[in-house]
């Protein structure tokens, strides 16, 4: 049996693995998912955010665990998890990327496939008077992310997404291959993402290659849309 830390993407909150914990934890797996700082339920100031931060609080939980865990990061969370993995590999078993960004090193998501267009996510984000976070407009919220799951979930999401901290967008990654580059990393693509383009997944786990690529039919967000398939995934991942 396997333990998996959970890493939400941008806008997102630790609830949007709801339906993955119970279904990893039925298989008798270990399943947590966190709030990044000023995300979810976390209140951490908006302006303070970096993204040492987030890998700080990375390996804060995994220092919780009882053994090295399989650290899965959805879209945004990529960076995150790559940022965690270079601070804590010793208590990391794999790397597992859900649509994930996995950047080379010294590259930020700020401009990194510009050139690849059609993202939705361009028609509807809206940068903050002060410069500090980015907004997602409601009206964008389904076809962008949720366009094959549940009314309820879209419902739920729409209620529950808040503004992103900039820094985690226009922060360079910084890793070294003795650390980040020793751990094994899977990538799970999405291939009717209207987010993060399949055509741009493919760069990233080309660019900083991977042991193993699994495919999901499903929009960006699967944890809703196909969560048993997902689950499976992760397993197989692990």
């Amino acid at each position: 049996m396997a333990s998996y830390l959970l890493i939400h993407g941008a806008w997102h909150g630790a609830w949007c693995w709801d339906k993955v914990v119970p279904l990893l934890e039925q298989k008798g797996h270990s399943a947590v998912a966190v709030d990044l700082p000023a995300h979810g339920e976390d209140l951490t100031a908006i302006s303070t955010i970096t993204l040492q931060m987030y890998a700080d609080k990375i390996c804060e939980v995994i220092g919780q665990q009882q053994e090295p865990v399989i650290l899965v990061g959805h879209s945004l969370g990529g960076i995150s998890i790559t940022q965690a993995a270079e601070q804590c590999p010793s208590n990391i078993r794999k790397l597992v990327y859900l649509s994930g960004f996995l950047l080379p090193n010294g590259v930020a998501r700020l401009g990194y496939g510009a050139d690849i267009e059609g993202s939705l996510i361009d028609a509807h984000k809206e940068m903050s008077i002060d410069k500090t976070s980015v907004s997602f407009k409601p009206a964008g919220i389904k076809e962008t992310f949720y366009h094959d799951c549940r009314i309820e979930d879209i419902a739920k999401a729409t209620t529950l997404i808040k503004p992103e901290p900039i820094a985690g967008i226009v922060t360079p990654v910084n890793y070294t291959a003795e650390r980040f580059g020793r751990l094994p990393r899977v990538y799970i693509e999405c291939l009717q993402d209207r987010a993060v383009l399949p055509a741009l997944q493919k760069r990233m786990y080309t660019e900083t290659p991977v042991e193993r690529v699994f495919s999901m039919n499903t929009s960006h967000s699967p944890f809703f849309s196909a969560a048993g398939e997902l689950v499976d995934y992760l397993i197989s991942a692990g």
